[in-house]
């Protein structure tokens, strides 16, 4: 049930993140369906890619991993039909913001 929760949280926080960027655009199903992508990618893909450019994200102070979750919102885009994100920096802003957001709402939950 825990699960549940944090996906429709993560699900309206992509929702708020996707209204606040004009660069971002989902629907209501895209938003919950990004919310399980997004937890899949970060689950499986995420690891990968941190071990992977583990040098470059010590080197950048862990900056360059603002960048793996950019890359990962632009195979999500690519993978969800009700999910679109204009190019790369605006995935950037959007991972950006949508990290602002769900604290915020990890604060409200608390």
């Amino acid at each position: 049930m825990k699960l549940f929760i944090q996906w429709a949280i993560s699900a309206i926080a992509i929702g708020v993140t996707a209204y606040v960027l004009p660069g971002a655009m989902v629907t209501f199903w895209g938003a919950v369906i990004v919310a399980v992508v997004l937890a899949t990618l970060n689950l499986l893909i995420r690891p990968v890619l941190f071990i992977l450019t583990l040098p470059i994200t010590i080197l950048t102070l862990g900056l360059f991993s603002l960048v793996i979750n950019a890359l990962l919102i632009l195979l999500a885009a690519f993978i969800v039909d009700g999910f679109s994100v204009d190019g790369f920096w605006w995935a950037m802003l959007f991972a950006l913001v949508l990290a602002i957001v769900n604290w915020v709402f990890s604060l409200w939950r608390r």
